[in-house]
């Protein structure tokens, strides 16, 4: 049977997503990274007081209301800022703008599998290079596979550890493509790489409100880089990218940044004790600049133990990737989910 699609699309897996619970199940979610607590406040309000007339009328197509909060909060010109349906967006304009057979992608693992399926969307080359000792970045390799898009994740995931910005200064001075510091756990972190746009006309920056601000449902994220640089990004966007609702909610999640410092502030401090716990039980526990540990078991039996907590009704993150298959992704949940997570634990090693 002929196939309808093109031999880049007959070629690739597909993007997994972790596994979602029927809406009402009594399930511990602990292995896609949502946020334990609730919206802002002023997310709530911002949705009881929308008009219908949102809805009746296209949005902005430009998403103006939630780029000028960001330009508000984190002082940066309104036309370096670009919205997307979620931080994954973003990456995909990225790649739709710039990749293409002959013309790669290229990126330091392990880290978000994503970046990949977005590259063989293009049908563009995919160069991985594995982190050095003690989560070293390859600059040299990375600069050296000359990408049109080097993706960088600082928190990075799986592994959760933060990119010092003058690596990151390094690598972007020396690369001809796009570097694309993905910050999709910046809230969790202690340093973030935002100037580094302002020096380097080839920098973009993605960044979400999934994580930090209780927003994975709503799929709101941005970008921040040189105009030079968007251009590109806003020729490829879909049209009205930005619903009305979800710009008006992004705007007043995005100026109450006490109430998510406040919750940030709690699951490091949750991310802490978890850490003692799981270390307690042997489990070695690298620091973690993000909303989850990536630990590996006592036994190595990670597998086992991620089926068994689910039988539990506790879901863990588990890759059956080579190089990480003896690991477990835990989000940092509330205190008490946290503590249930412990007890069955304790159980299992």
């Amino acid at each position: 049977m002929n196939s309808y699609f093109r031999p880049a699309v007959d070629a690739m897996a597909g993007y997994i997503p972790g596994e979602q619970p029927k809406p009402g199940t009594s399930i511990i979610k602990l292995n896609t990274n949502e946020n334990p607590y609730p919206p802002s406040p002023a997310v709530t309000a911002a949705l009881h007081n929308l008009d219908g007339e949102f809805l009746r009328r296209y949005p902005n197509p430009f998403a103006n209301d939630f780029r000028q909060a960001i330009s508000d909060v984190l002082g940066v010109p309104l036309n370096w800022v670009i919205a997307g349906n979620g931080s994954d967006e973003i990456l995909t304009m990225i790649v739709r703008s710039c990749a293409e057979t002959q013309r790669k992608v290229v990126y330091p693992t392990p880290t978000y599998v994503l970046y990949k399926t977005l590259a063989e969307i293009q049908a563009a080359e995919v160069v991985e290079i594995p982190y050095g000792e003690n989560n070293r970045l390859p600059i040299e390799a990375l600069i050296e596979a000359n990408g049109a898009v080097t993706f960088v994740a600082s928190p990075n995931s799986p592994s959760g550890h933060v990119v010092a910005n003058d690596d990151l200064r390094q690598l972007a001075a020396n690369l001809k493509g796009v570097l694309l510091i993905d910050e999709a756990y910046v809230d969790f972190a202690n340093e973030n790489a935002l100037s580094l746009v302002s020096e380097f006309e080839n920098v973009l920056i993605s960044r979400t409100l999934s994580k930090g601000y209780s927003l994975a449902g709503l799929r709101l994220g941005f970008g921040i880089a040189n105009p030079k640089l968007l251009e590109g990004l806003f020729k490829v966007k879909e049209s009205y990218n930005i619903d009305a609702i979800a710009c008006t909610i992004g705007a007043a999640a995005m100026r109450d940044q006490a109430y998510k410092n406040e919750c940030a502030e709690k699951v490091k401090a949750s991310r802490a004790k978890l850490a003692i716990d799981l270390k307690q039980l042997g489990f070695e526990v690298p620091d973690s600049q993000t909303n989850f540990l990536f630990v590996t078991p006592p036994n190595g039996n990670a597998e086992a133990i991620y089926l068994a907590l689910k039988e539990r009704g506790i879901l863990v993150r588990y890759f059956k990737q080579p190089g990480i298959d003896r690991k477990l992704r835990i989000t940092v949940g509330t205190d008490a989910q946290n503590q249930t997570l412990i007890e069955a634990l304790i159980h299992l090693v």
